[in-house]
């Protein structure tokens, strides 16, 4: 079974940058896709990014694009979310998940198979 497990969370300022780390155990992680996804108090999950299994395809929200870079080493079986000129209204517990290759291109919480526990972004002066 596929257990993951953020890491990289913590205080930053407005405009500053961020980098989480999602490490998987238990299966291969090439055999996945990675999604990043956010959740704020009161709101619902969003879908931020997503990276194919050899990472020749990258999607993201409009609300990061530009500012966020997905990547992933699978001979590490970790995925990475780079956060740059962040915002306040970006502080959420960020997860990574896990799908399988053919559902690649959806944002869809619904649509991830494996989940990390999350991690706590604060974005605050």
């Amino acid at each position: 079974q596929l257990q993951l497990v953020e890491s990289g969370g913590g205080l930053v300022q407005p405009g500053g940058s961020l980098r989480l780390s999602c490490v998987a155990s238990g299966r291969t992680l090439d055999n996945y896709v990675i999604g990043w996804f956010r959740q704020a108090p009161g709101k619902e999950r969003e879908g931020i990014s997503i990276i194919s299994t050899t990472s020749s395809l990258t999607k993201y929200a409009g609300s990061v694009q530009g500012r966020f870079i997905i990547s992933r080493d699978n001979a590490k079986n970790t995925a990475y979310l780079e956060m740059n000129s962040m915002k306040p209204e970006e502080t959420a517990v960020y997860y990574c998940a896990a799908t399988f290759p053919h559902v690649y291109g959806s944002l869809h919480a619904g649509d991830f198979e494996s989940w990390g526990p999350g991690t706590q972004v604060t974005v605050s002066s």
